[in-house]
């Protein structure tokens, strides 16, 4: 019984605790004491993780120009790759087959 109350003391003293700091933290701005602008005005700028101002650069990077004809042919010879893969798997399950590595130029 004694383990009990002391239970129920240590709960009733934490929720007020969280209480306290709850209302601490919800406080409204007009409880708090009132700044001069003079003190306003002498507070630096805070800094800001993102910025107003967007940076665009000079001159854009130059880029490859791979037509799409050749891509596709690449995706799809990396999906006949794969499904012939997973095919062999399928047939002949191997713990070697699982972890082998694939014959495409492009990694999964």
């Amino acid at each position: 019984m004694d383990m009990l109350v002391m239970g129920l003391c240590f709960t009733l003293i934490g929720l007020a605790v969280a209480m306290l700091a709850f209302v601490a933290a919800t406080r409204p701005e007009t409880l708090r004491p009132a700044e001069q602008p003079e003190q306003l005005a002498a507070k630096p700028a805070a800094a800001r993780f993102f910025s107003e101002r967007i940076a665009i650069p000079a001159a854009p990077a130059p880029s490859i120009h791979i037509p799409v004809a050749a891509l596709l042919l690449e995706i799809e010879n990396h999906v006949r790759l794969e499904q012939a893969a997973a095919e062999s798997f399928v047939a002949f399950p191997s713990h070697a087959q699982l972890h082998s590595k694939t014959t495409s130029r492009f990694v999964n």
